[in-house]
């Protein structure tokens, strides 16, 4: 097994940025990316940095964009990490978990089977939760079901975060 850190001591790893920002894609206008879902602008920003939500037809350059998702995530990390305090994460374990945070929202972070799993120090359980139904529908529409082009993508990102979860507990 890895060594684990406090997570007080752990911050979003340069390589798990960019593997958020390529996961996202970016939109420089703001569109709905999968029916059910609020608008999105730049890389899957679905509020700006002063708190205002996306409107549909708005639009980003990339350098404001990338701008945007670091203010969001350095909210989150904040949030993130006081949510998880005295719990020790590998830095893969803690950026997985800021990445599904950004895609999620730290509301369902708060209430989602993966931190109490992590609070109890149930690593495998938490890495598992990454896959219930919850986290892979969208309005409704499972997102694992094989060929669809609604939201495979959703899916996807599901099983490499798991995967990679799993991978830390070695």
């Amino acid at each position: 097994m890895r060594n684990r850190l406090a997570v007080a001591g752990l911050s979003l790893s340069a390589a798990a940025f960019i593997t958020l920002i390529v996961s996202e894609g970016f939109s420089p206008t703001a569109t709905v990316p999968v029916k059910g879902d609020r608008p999105t602008v730049g890389f899957g920003s679905t509020y700006h940095a002063d708190g205002s939500p996306v409107k549909l037809g708005e639009t980003i350059t990339p350098v404001k964009a990338l701008q945007t998702a670091q203010s969001h995530i350095s909210v989150d990390e904040n949030r993130f990490r006081k949510s998880l305090s005295g719990v020790e994460l590998t830095q893969g374990e803690y950026d997985l978990y800021v990445d599904w945070v950004y895609q999620y929202g730290i509301g369902r972070w708060i209430a989602s089977p993966m931190r109490t799993h992590l609070i109890d120090g149930e690593y495998i359980q938490a890495c598992d939760a990454l896959l219930l139904p919850q986290y892979r529908t969208v309005a409704g529409y499972d997102c694992s079901t094989p060929g669809n082009k609604r939201c495979y993508g959703v899916w996807i990102r599901a099983q490499d975060r798991h995967r990679r979860c799993i991978e830390s507990q070695r």
